[in-house]
């Protein structure tokens, strides 16, 4: 097989789903007089905003930038500590960096691999602003205890949701239990607009903050000085141009009609890997909490060598060369170069966390993968298993 054929394998661990629907949407949008800024931008955040529980949506360029508005919204400033977990993607702490703060890493849950409550209230100092809770995988963390952590000290929550688009906990959608919620529409997630992002929440002031942000700090935008019959405008702040356009917003509004016969295609896709692992003990899938209803962006297990007798990096390679594009997520924040240098970090802060990357795989799943590939993937997983020193595979029907 070429080196090319290996870095690009046919089975993706994640992928978008565009059909003529989608595809009429945003030619409407192109055909339009307005390509950002206009009416679509509105009503993907109105339809959004119902569909998480939220009060108010904010929509923005991508997920890092709906990150780094909610950081600015929750007045975020130089010094100011953010409570994080480490197995999330570097965007979640950047966006803390680029308003100043400091990331702190608490650990994780070694069963789930979300955010430990306990390390959590360790972890906080006088100096404490926040929270960033991070839904790993699509599973919701526990927004109940970490909600009694953040009253009692007196801390905003955030979340980090862009796993967790159509998840819920307890019957309410994530998007209504946080201080404010950031969700993510890049192609590999729930749904895509390409790149997009959003903020949703439940405070007036927050919304504010955040859509003074997108529009380089300014307090109107184009339409309101139209209307006032003015050219004048005020910058009260430092911001972004973190707009989205209207035709990723016309997708984004297709997609979301989808959202849940596509998490319902996900659920029974990760179930069907689940019950493989049964005949298979070395393949542990991470736990699922009571009361939470699974958003699967990723499905995840953890790979124990001292049973299976082939470790991560040999299977992760096998896997790879017979075309199926297995994941690692993520090699965990605080033992970046950046964070290691910056910040101090290094191995030892989060020993949970860092035992879980020694282990984690992250296997394709998506609404548009088939029944009978997932059966191929789990033959081929489990051949290798078998016969480690052989690169051969069973065929994928």
């Amino acid at each position: 097989m070429s080196q090319d054929q290996v870095e690009q394998p046919t089975i993706p661990y994640g992928m978008h789903s565009i059909d003529e629907s989608d595809i009429r949407a945003v030619v409407g949008v192109l055909r339009s007089d307005w390509l950002t800024t206009g009416p679509r931008v509105e009503e993907f955040e109105r339809v959004f905003a119902r569909t998480v529980g939220a009060t108010e949506a904010v929509a923005l360029a991508n997920g890092t930038a709906a990150l780094h508005a909610a950081m600015y919204a929750i007045g975020l400033g130089p010094g100011d500590e953010v409570i994080l977990p480490p197995l999330t993607f570097v965007a979640s702490a950047n966006a803390v960096v680029m308003q100043g703060g400091v990331p702190v890493f608490a650990d994780v849950d070694a069963a789930t691999l979300l955010l430990d409550p306990d390390a959590v209230e360790a972890a906080i100092t006088p100096r404490t602003k926040a929270i960033l809770a991070v839904d790993y995988a699509g599973q919701p963390c526990d927004y109940e205890t970490l909600r009694q952590i953040a009253d009692r000290h007196g801390l905003v929550l955030v979340a980090d949701a862009c796993h967790a688009l159509g998840a819920s906990l307890k019957g309410s959608p994530v998007g209504s239990l946080a201080d404010l919620t950031v969700f993510g529409f890049h192609p590999v997630k729930a749904i895509t607009t390409g790149e997009g992002g959003m903020v949703a929440t439940l405070s007036p002031d927050f919304a504010r903050r955040i859509r003074l942000f997108r529009n380089h700090g300014i307090t109107t935008d184009h339409h309101a000085r139209a209307r006032r019959h003015t050219w004048e405008y005020d910058m009260v702040d430092l911001g972004m141009n973190y707009r989205i356009t209207d035709f990723q917003c016309a997708l984004g509004l297709s997609q979301l009609g989808k959202l849940p016969q596509w998490i319902r295609r996900r659920q029974a896709l990760a179930q069907r890997y689940t019950v493989a692992w049964n005949t298979l003990p070395g393949i542990v899938p991470l736990a699922v909490r009571e009361g939470v209803e699974h958003a699967y962006h990723l499905y995840v297990v953890r790979l124990r060598a001292n049973v299976l007798g082939v470790d991560r990096a040999h299977l992760f390679s096998h896997l790879r060369h017979a075309g199926i594009g297995v994941n690692v997520h993520y090699r965990p924040v605080h033992l970046q170069p950046y964070y290691r240098k910056t910040f101090g970090t290094g191995p030892g802060l989060c020993p949970v966390a860092e035992a879980a990357y020694e282990e984690i795989l992250s296997l394709p799943l998506y609404p548009s993968l088939e029944e009978e590939t997932v059966d191929w993937i789990i033959a081929t997983l489990q051949a290798i298993v078998k016969a480690p020193t052989s690169l051969s595979v069973v065929g994928c029907s």
